[in-house]
């Protein structure tokens, strides 16, 4: 079974206070058992070796273990402050210029030193309206994942790597995607790692929607079948939001649980 992922992206918002207190005010109003915040994300027992409970994210990571590479992050640097690490994200892809190639090298990189990685995937609008989302979306997974072993990147139970659909198009513009717009571009994902080899076609990859989630279209996402959670921008940032999305998501992985 595929694990249901919340994961709020806080992007250049927050002081080190700031996100403690933000962090604490979310715990407060969230009670979920397997998806509750606790005490800040102080203690070793936050998160719990399946995964489940709350841990700590980086928003990038640079594709080298060491170097001169000034004002860059490295995987081993993030040892002990995080276990999670976005890649591929498409503000990095945009402000960045990042490509397949070099997010695939991050992705490597942030797998060889223990990190759980978020691969971040999506067309922007011209694509879309085109009818090229398919297409786009298959080209990043299979542009990223080129030059990976997909034993290395999922580990034993696949839990180790998870894709994030993120439709640039959505982000902001006040045009939405569906859910079933997400279960198809997630069934596109997974046909794309069946090609690469993926343990079980893909199938025990888990693959996030991010696109402007909110509490008023979480439930049309976890409804999906196909979608197992959500890589969340603004609304993280606002208590009662997360609190919702979080909650709603404990009903689906309670309801996984007991089918």
């Amino acid at each position: 079974m595929r694990p249901v992922i919340v994961a709020g992206n806080w992007k250049m918002h927050t002081t080190p206070a700031d996100a403690g207190e933000l962090a604490r005010t979310i715990g407060a109003r969230t009670r979920v058992d397997g998806v509750t915040v606790r005490d800040a994300l102080a203690g070793p027992d936050v998160a719990a070796p399946d995964g489940t409970g709350l841990a700590v994210g980086a928003q990038d990571v640079h594709h080298e273990a060491a170097g001169a590479f000034t004002g860059a992050i490295s995987a081993p640097m993030l040892d002990g402050l995080a276990t999670w690490v976005i890649v591929g994200h498409s503000e990095r892809r945009r402000d960045a210029c990042e490509t397949d190639e070099l997010i695939g090298r991050k992705l490597v990189a942030a797998r060889a030193a223990g990190l759980r990685a978020i691969l971040c995937v999506g067309e922007q609008l011209a694509d879309r309206d085109a009818g090229r989302a398919h297409d786009i979306v298959d080209g990043q997974v299979r542009g990223c994942l080129a030059a990976s072993d997909p034993a290395a990147l999922g580990g034993d139970d696949g839990r180790g790597f998870t894709i994030a659909y993120e439709p640039v198009w959505a982000i902001g513009t006040g045009r939405n995607a569906r859910g079933a717009d997400a279960a198809e571009m997630a069934g596109a994902i997974r046909a794309a790692l069946a090609s690469l080899a993926f343990s079980g076609g893909g199938d025990d990859v888990p693959v996030l929607y991010g696109g402007s989630v909110a509490s008023s279209n979480i439930d049309e996402f976890m409804a999906e079948p196909a979608i197992d959670g959500a890589l969340v921008g603004g609304a993280s940032l606002k208590p009662d939001e997360m609190a919702a999305i979080v909650a709603r998501a404990g009903l689906t992985a309670a309801a996984r649980a007991a089918a």
